[in-house]
């Protein structure tokens, strides 16, 4: 994977586009940091490129949760206990 410069996007755009081309996954760079991911894609993988980005987004947020309720202890919550929650807090929506 290569690290491409906003510099570089604004100065060469030309030489950025080919190189997602290639390169498939570039990772743009702002003061060496970086914030975020160019992928080569086409018109016929448009609606695959992003259905797999989205899906990919939320397993890890899914993974995050699921180490958050480890770390405080949640994932040890009965069904019981998640159902007496719930029913806590629709009762306070209906108050």
């Amino acid at each position: 994977m290569k690290f491409v410069t906003i510099r570089d996007l604004r100065l060469k755009p030309g030489n950025v586009w080919k190189m997602a081309q290639q390169e498939k996954d570039l990772i743009l760079t702002s003061n060496g940091r970086p914030v975020a991911i160019l992928t080569g894609i086409n018109e016929d993988n448009l609606e695959e490129e992003l259905q797999a980005i989205r899906k990919a987004r939320v397993l890890q947020n899914l993974e995050r949760v699921h180490r958050d309720a480890d770390i405080k202890g949640l994932s040890k919550i009965s069904d019981n206990e998640i159902q007496a929650e719930i029913d806590s807090v629709r009762k306070g929506r209906s108050s």
